[in-house]
Order: structure tokens, then C-alpha cells, then sequence
């Protein structure tokens, strides 16, 4: 009876979170890339160097989390002379802002196998609230792939005036490119 008395006190004094998984995103099955509209043609970039970690608690999903950086400097729109124009202090300004950044602040379960996470995303400086749509395509509980997990995110376009990515207004008024931008995002990640 006193064994089982100190192991239910012991309990009491494990953190919340204890039970929950711990994974790494695998970079090299995944992919954050993004497009938007430049007069008729549509624009493609990805990131190449990023990391992450998912904390997943199966018994109360609303006790997850995420965190994720994205080197800046690692854009790759396949036009060099573009991308170094993107990373300059006229865009991205790069040196100055190096990371874009995901920290969630809550993890809400939509369906058996999906979810919405809200959290802080910050990009050139400047923090807005965003809500990501997650779709789980291979569960941790998989038997093919136990330490392995798979999801397909969406999140609404970003306009990037809310975080003053901005050419000069002369370039602006020419240039044709599109203030929304879609984020691409196929996350897997390794216990």
C-alpha cells in the first residue's frame, strides 16, 4: 500500500508535459517553399535550411506544440541575381533579419487526424498571430514507420506589406508581383 501511495504522490510532481514525444524536423523530407502571382507567371522559391521541433502528447493533443526557424539567406528562387536582390536591404534585408520563426501558442484538434496551430510568426522583424491547418499523413503510431511522422500544413496567404517586405515605390508600381504569397509546407519529422 506504501508503494502505491509514493508512486501516486510521485505523479503528482511530473510535469504536464512529461508524456509527451518529442520530434525533430527531418529537412531532408521536407520541404517550406512559397509562390505568389508576378504579372501572368507565378513565382516559385523555396528554404533550404530550416529545423523544428514537434512535442506531441496523444492523450490531450491541446498540450502540443511547435517551434520551427528558417534561414532567411537560404532562399531559392532558381534565378540567382533574383535571390541576391530578395536577400539585400532592399527585401529581406538578410544580415539584418536572419530567421523567419514559428512558436505556437495553442494546439486545437479539428479532426482525427488534423488540427489548428496558433501561433507567433515572425518574419523581417515584425510578429503576427497565424494559424496553422495540419493534416497528419503518416501518425507516430504508424508499424511501417514507428519513429517517423508526416504532415501536410496550409495556412491563409501572407501578405507581405503586414511585415514591410517592400521594393521602393518605383519598383513597387512596376514590378507586378503580387502582395499574397502561399506558403508550400510538407513537414516530417524523426523521434
Amino acid at each position: 500500500m506504501r508503494a502505491y501511495r509514493f508512486l501516486f504522490v510521485a505523479l503528482l510532481f511530473v510535469p504536464l508535459g512529461a508524456f509527451a514525444e518529442t520530434y525533430k524536423i527531418d529537412t531532408a523530407h521536407s520541404r517550406i517553399a512559397f509562390s505568389l502571382h508576378q504579372f501572368v507567371s507565378t513565382v516559385r522559391g523555396d528554404f533550404h535550411r530550416f529545423s523544428g521541433t514537434i512535442e506531441v502528447d496523444r492523450e490531450h493533443p491541446e498540450r502540443s506544440s511547435v517551434t520551427a526557424r528558417i534561414s532567411v539567406a537560404s532562399l531559392d528562387t532558381k534565378i540567382q541575381k533574383r535571390d541576391h536582390h530578395l536577400l539585400s536591404p532592399e527585401f529581406f534585408d538578410a544580415a539584418k533579419f536572419p530567421e523567419i520563426t514559428f512558436k505556437s501558442r495553442s494546439v486545437k484538434q479539428t479532426g482525427e487526424n488534423s488540427g489548428d496551430i496558433l501561433g507567433d510568426f515572425t518574419m523581417h522583424g515584425v510578429t503576427k498571430p497565424m494559424t496553422l491547418h495540419v493534416k497528419l499523413a503518416t501518425p507516430p503510431s504508424s508499424e511501417s514507420l514507428p519513429e517517423r511522422t508526416r504532415w501536410i500544413v496550409t495556412t491563409d496567404p501572407i501578405n507581405r506589406k503586414d511585415f514591410g517586405l517592400m521594393f521602393s515605390s518605383a519598383s513597387e508600381s512596376i514590378s507586378g508581383i503580387s502582395n499574397n504569397v502561399t506558403p508550400t509546407i510538407e513537414i516530417e519529422a524523426v523521434k
